[in-house]
């Protein structure tokens, strides 16, 4: 899968706040009410990961959860990674 540039990804995280870019990644951090929901997105997002066969870096803390995406293949951010970033924002309503 082609590499997006620059400007792609600026207009892509423009209809998705709180994502941000930087080295090659698109990143967002998340805050839950409980341990428990952040680890019961944690299970969703999983699916969702396996379905399209592209995983997330993920970091769990007490009730927050850290999502990265990249396309290592690619070297950079890819559609694939922005399809992600827009299944997050599906699963969190």
């Amino acid at each position: 899968m082609q590499k997006l540039n620059l400007n792609q990804i600026n207009e892509a995280l423009n209809d998705l706040p709180g994502w941000t870019f930087t080295n090659d990644t698109i990143h967002k951090n998340l805050s839950f009410d409980t341990y428990m929901d952040g680890i019961d997105f944690v299970s969703q997002l999983a699916v969702k990961a396996e379905e399209h066969n592209h995983h997330p870096d993920l970091t769990v803390g007490w009730c927050k959860v850290g999502v990265t995406f990249t396309t290592h293949d690619s070297g950079g951010i890819t559609a694939n990674d922005i399809t992600m970033a827009k299944e997050v924002e599906r699963l969190l309503g």
